[in-house]
């Protein structure tokens, strides 16, 4: 099992390199993870800077002491993959952020498409944004990530495609008279945009908004996903084909 990780604002250590962990990482780290003296652990900003430490001692119920020899800087990954998410009903959502971050995915943007039965107004959105977000930081965290994917405010379809025709590669999941992602030619460097529709699927609408971005559709396989799944399985077969997973 590698060394279990935890989130920090800053990486300021005491001269003999002493750092503690309070807080509620440090509660996590001594009442539930139970660490003693002498394990490993890691601490991250989520950003991509981090920095392996060994427990040194444990202070009441909440601040671990640990010493932090050196902070490392992990590069961002090439090329990077962004997927575009379509609001799911009920907690499908937190479903598709978490199994995307632990296969490795870069980015997601949730799109309000217009065939979507959840929508994000007002207060209800603004949870909904946040437990995506806060999805996205325990899974990095669970899967030992120290570069957590972004989650970006919901987008429009306008703003999709702004995104798209700026990628190196844009395609759309969809399954009538596609050709399959599995064959499709990919950048080596860059940007990888992919959307995922609703249950409903992308509306003809959506698809030629989105081809006059420069967006291809694709398809994945002969069976069709669910939307919370179709990104994960999306991203492990881009993250095999582009060399990341190597």
């Amino acid at each position: 099992m590698t060394a279990p990780v935890f989130v920090v604002e800053d990486f300021t250590a005491g001269t003999d390199g002493r750092y503690v962990l309070d807080g509620p990482e440090g509660r996590h780290a001594v009442s539930v993870k139970r660490l003693h003296a002498g394990e490993d652990v890691v601490l991250t900003d989520g950003a991509g800077r981090w920095a392996e430490c060994v427990v040194l001692d444990t202070e009441g119920k909440d601040r671990l002491v640990v010493r932090m020899d050196s902070v490392a800087e992990e590069p961002a990954e090439s090329p990077r993959i962004t997927v575009v998410q379509a609001l799911p009903k009920g907690d499908r959502g937190e479903l598709a952020v978490e199994t995307m971050t632990e296969t490795g995915v870069d980015a997601v943007v949730p799109w309000t498409a217009s065939r979507c039965i959840t929508q994000w107004k007002g207060d209800r959105g603004l949870k909904a944004l946040a437990k995506w977000r806060a999805t996205a930081r325990e899974a990095g965290k669970q899967s030992r990530r120290v570069r957590f994917p972004e989650v970006a405010d919901a987008a429009s379809t306008k703003q999709v495609a702004a995104l798209l025709a700026g990628a190196d590669l844009a395609a759309v999941l969809h399954e009538e008279g596609s050709e399959p992602l599995a064959t499709a030619g990919l950048p080596t460097t860059g940007h990888i945009v992919l959307v995922v529709g609703p249950e409903g699927g992308v509306s003809p609408d959506e698809l030629a908004v989105f081809a006059e971005a420069g967006a291809k559709p694709y398809r994945l396989g002969r069976s069709v996903l669910r939307t919370s799944t179709a990104g994960t399985a999306a991203t492990a077969l881009l993250l095999g084909r582009t060399g990341r997973w190597s």
